[in-house]
């Protein structure tokens, strides 16, 4: 890549680069049993506190509305990666819990990203890897848990 490449690049390229990073990680899971995933999953299975949240609070973190948010439910649960129990607080309404499933993709993706950084770190060096990833804390806020990735790529 020249320096005077267009603007537009850079930010093509850096999606380009978490695609191949989070594609990566969903091949190790589709190959360890967990071939229905999809990378918005993740930001639910994030998004979904340890004592379990509501369809509203879930679709407030997620920046989707209560309905995308259910479906999104549905279609997990159905999987069983979530599981739904009333709330113990309120008898109307129903908290969403992540299941063993979940957690065992969770423990799984943590490895996955983990041997993707260590082969980035091989392809381009360790102190490349550890430069751009201060460059990008430079570049972003302070925060990198910004769950609201599915409402503003335009919801699920």
């Amino acid at each position: 890549m020249s320096s005077d490449s267009p603007g537009f690049e850079l930010p093509l390229r850096m999606f380009l680069a978490f695609r191949a990073c989070i594609d990566e990680v969903h091949a190790d899971l589709a190959a360890h049993g967990h071939p229905d995933l999809r990378p918005m999953h993740g930001f639910v299975f994030q998004a979904i506190t340890r004592g379990g949240s509501s369809a509203a609070e879930l679709g407030r973190r997620l920046g989707v509305s209560k309905q995308a948010a259910g479906k999104m439910i549905e279609t997990l649960e159905g999987a069983g990666y979530v599981e739904r129990v009333p709330d113990p607080g309120d008898a109307r309404r129903k908290i969403v819990r992540l299941t063993p499933r979940a957690a065992d993709v969770l423990e799984r993706s943590e490895r996955a990203f983990e041997r993707v950084r260590a082969d980035w770190s091989r392809r381009l060096g360790p102190g490349r890897v550890r430069a751009l990833e201060d460059d990008l804390r430079a570049l972003t806020p302070g925060d990198p848990w910004r769950l609201d990735a599915p409402g503003w790529f335009g919801g699920a």
